[in-house]
């Protein structure tokens, strides 16, 4: 009988939750059991098996994250691996990316339920995991950008205003009258842009003055907004449709397609090389995947996540609604 061996794990990346594949060959699957994998210490639920494919999911409670190895119960040859994001934040309610600043802290949300009053809108995650208040009094904060002078914006879905934070997490109203605001990103010229999720995206001058500048099928949950090198806005938007669009709008507000393929894309970022990055929320295929000139590529496994972001290192972070993690870069 042959030996099964272990040849690649793919994504590389993953957090507690997310499914891997793991590639070789001879895997014994004809048998009353299917080989046992181990993930780090902990034994791994096994969700497909095939001779050459095996695919699990990665238990919580590993004793070390990081880079930890992958083992299928009668395979020889190397030990694979995968890296696994360290846990950054816990008790967040996050709806759309995290935001990083030039000192590398990270700025994540408690957005809440529709209208909920809560004791803490914005926590302040420093670079070796401390947790603290940085924001307070706007209601469901949704979305966050910060500009090219390092000022970070936030929107309210509930009031429908852009709120311009101060360096001591205090607020004040920068843009209004903006319906269901959900994503922002700022385009290189300083303008910023808003989605309203009832369909339509506002630009909105350095003054707070607001003008519509394209239009969008009405979102379930929220508009996410990404801006690339040539000048282009990136919108998802989940919608109740099988497969949703990543939009490409021009710098004259014609809108475009740059992929369908997603079942619920949220959160999208680009990183230090213009590589446009999408969350995928999709129970079964979610994760973060890297769309270059082909199909888009899975790079890290995991469940229900709905935003990233890149530090100025290269380093990652992406969040699911209650939780942040941290990787080192590149992707």
């Amino acid at each position: 009988m042959p030996l099964s061996r272990v040849t690649t794990v793919h994504p590389s990346r993953a957090i507690d939750g997310g499914r891997i594949a793991i590639h070789g060959t001879d895997f014994a699957v004809d048998h009353d059991h299917l080989p046992a994998v181990h993930i780090g210490d902990k034994r791994a639920r096994v969700v497909f098996a095939s001779p050459s494919r095996l695919e699990a999911i990665v238990p919580s409670g590993l004793t070390s994250k990081g880079l930890v190895p992958v083992h299928v119960e009668g395979a020889g040859g190397d030990t694979a691996s995968v890296e696994i994001a360290a846990t950054f934040a816990t008790g967040l309610h996050q709806v759309d990316n995290p935001i990083f600043d030039r000192e590398g802290n990270l700025y994540v949300t408690y957005s809440g339920t529709r209208g909920q009053q809560v004791p803490v809108s914005i926590f302040r995650v420093r670079p070796n995991g401390t947790r603290e208040t940085f924001s307070s009094g706007v209601v469901n904060p949704t979305s966050m950008a910060i500009d090219a002078d390092g000022r970070i914006y936030m929107s309210s879905r509930f009031e429908g205003t852009v709120y311009r934070l101060m360096p001591d997490g205090s607020v004040e109203s920068f843009a209004t009258d903006l319906g269901v605001a959900c994503g922002l990103a700022f385009s290189w010229d300083g303008t910023l842009f808003v989605g309203d999720r009832s369909g339509t995206i506002f630009s909105v001058d350095r003054k707070g003055r607001a003008t519509p500048f394209a239009s969008l099928p009405p979102s379930v949950a929220a508009f996410h907004l990404a801006v690339g090198r040539e000048r282009a806005l990136y919108v998802t938007g989940p919608t109740l449709s099988p497969y949703d669009v990543v939009y490409r709008i021009d710098e004259w507000g014609t809108v475009g397609i740059r992929s369908q393929v997603f079942g619920r894309p949220q959160g999208l970022a680009f990183d230090a090389a213009g590589t446009l990055f999408v969350v995928e929320a999709l129970a079964g295929a979610s994760g973060l995947y890297r769309l270059g000139a082909g199909e888009p590529e899975l790079v890290l496994a995991g469940p229900g996540l709905v935003g990233l972001a890149f530090d100025l290192h290269g380093g990652l972070a992406v969040c699911t609604n209650d939780s942040a993690f941290r990787l080192p870069g590149p992707t």
